[in-house]
């Protein structure tokens, strides 16, 4: 499908109508990844959305009945599950943390690869045996899914939630080991950390609000369709 990507002017860009779908995405790493995406699908937001400096949080596009917010990327999965956005771009990682049944998740758009791991200290994994833990103290900003992770295998798990600086959790006393995103694990290396378990594989999917998939059936299959074409040329 053809898509305009223009720069856009003020011919193309107008506030969306009240009714207008709403795309919730992610800020920082995975909108750069997102944007070729949201191109090939024919998506050109206003010149602010692209201001770092901008304090924005909604922006129009040169779709008339379609406008983007900008949202904390653990944000983005309640914003479409509770309607406030219909679509939305969002881990899996997010999306096995909150478990949202009002969310559909059709399509996997091959970005923000990475993994949620278990890591400990280097010195600890030397003599350790994850096989054999029966109780373990962890700081995450997943404890849904750590929880159940190790329910799965009959050890208990303590969560400490935090939202950021995993990595100094083990080395303050806080607890021994961590679940956290882990990319080239560099962070880890830095901290003296070592992973030692693989919870789940990571990428980022097109989220639906089931309802409005429901009431708008038409709209929110061509976007999907959108996205699919814009994956597949992007794998191609």
């Amino acid at each position: 499908m053809s898509a305009d990507t223009h720069a856009p002017g003020p011919q193309d860009i107008a506030p969306a109508p009240d009714d207008a779908l709403v795309l919730a995405l992610p800020k920082g790493r995975i909108l750069k990844e997102l944007r070729p995406l949201l191109t090939h699908a024919g998506i050109v937001p206003e010149a602010e959305f692209d201001n770092d400096n901008s304090r924005l949080l909604r922006f129009a596009t040169n779709v008339p009945n379609l406008s983007i917010i900008r949202v904390r990327s653990f944000d983005v999965a309640t914003f479409v599950a509770f309607g406030a956005a219909h679509l939305g771009v969002a881990g899996n990682d997010v999306l096995m943390e909150f478990d949202y049944p009002e969310i559909y998740a059709p399509l996997d758009l091959g970005i923000g690869h990475c993994r949620l791991s278990v890591a400990e200290p280097k010195e600890l994994m030397e003599n350790d045996d994850p096989s054999r833990w029966s109780h373990v103290r962890v700081a995450t900003k997943y404890p849904e899914v750590t929880k159940r992770h190790f329910a799965a295998r009959g050890v208990q798990a303590e969560c400490i939630k935090l939202n950021g600086a995993m990595e100094l959790a083990p080395t303050l006393g806080l607890c021994r080991r961590i679940v956290d995103l882990v990319s080239t694990g560099s962070t880890l290396k830095a901290n003296g950390l070592v992973e030692v378990e693989n919870i789940a594989e990571v990428s980022s999917r097109l989220i639906v609000n089931r309802a409005a998939f429901k009431t708008r059936p038409d709209e929110i299959s061509n976007w999907i369709e959108r996205f699919r074409e814009a994956v597949n040329a992007a794998q191609a």
